[in-house]
């Protein structure tokens, strides 16, 4: 049975703050705005060890999240998520249109089943060079738009070749939702602008946020400038700039 959780009292629109902030920032002159959005749990856990899908946020957080997405041209997600939870990335709990979803899937290994190929905007899936060019043919004909990009010295798709593509194609607004290799790559290469990060009250031991990397990231460390925050009922929402430099 679904929980009611109540809005907080005198809010017409629990998400005014949010959104208001979100439309007054600036944009990056030659790249889109990236907003970083995921959900984790109070010990940084984002999924479960074995991938099984790991449901965080409560009901109003997740119509929080769908109203992101409202306010992005794009949203990303990596192969790993698509494999482990399928997802739809569409604006099914807030009004707007359904951003244009890009998965990162060097390999194409994306599932012609998956329910992406469902929604009326069709993926774009962001390949490696060495792709079989077996699925590449395989999933165009499912409805996918399939670009090639180099990969860097990890074998990870390049992140800068990556934004100045989605550049030229017309995309300002950004929403990178995971999972835990994207997230770290993305901050690694500091090209992160937004971050709005939503803590569930639990704790899970399960796979963090950063993944398995065993390495730190380079000083000064990325951090969050000015910080929002605000309730969800049970779940703290935190939002604010992110900077790269000294404080």
């Amino acid at each position: 049975m679904e929980i009611e959780y109540p809005l907080q009292m005198g809010m017409s629109d629990p998400f005014d703050q949010l959104l208001q902030w979100l439309q007054e920032l600036n944009f990056p002159a030659d790249r889109p705005r990236i907003t970083l959005s995921y959900a984790q749990s109070l010990d940084g856990s984002i999924a479960l060890e074995n991938n099984a899908q790991l449901v965080l946020s409560n009901p109003i957080s997740n119509r929080m999240t769908h109203h992101l997405r409202a306010h992005h041209d794009a949203i990303l997600v990596g192969i790993g998520t698509i494999l482990a939870d399928d997802p739809q990335l569409t604006v099914r709990l807030s009004e707007g249109r359904d951003p244009q979803p890009i998965i990162l899937d060097r390999q194409l290994r994306t599932p012609l089943e998956s329910r992406i190929f469902q929604n009326e905007r069709k993926p774009w899936i962001i390949a490696g060079r060495e792709a079989p060019e077996i699925r590449r043919k395989m999933l165009e004909a499912a409805g996918a738009t399939i670009h090639t990009l180099p990969t860097n010295e990890d074998v990870h798709i390049d992140l800068k070749a990556l934004v100045g593509l989605l550049a030229k194609e017309g995309l300002r607004r950004l929403m990178v939702e995971g999972g835990a290799q994207i997230i770290r790559s993305f901050l690694e290469e500091r090209i992160v602008d937004l971050i709005v990060l939503t803590i569930a009250p639990i704790f899970v031991n399960g796979l963090h946020s950063m993944g398995s990397g065993n390495t730190t990231f380079r000083s000064p460390f990325p951090r969050m400038d000015q910080p929002h925050w605000q309730m969800f009922a049970s779940d703290l929402v935190l939002w604010g700039e992110l900077k790269y430099g000294d404080p």
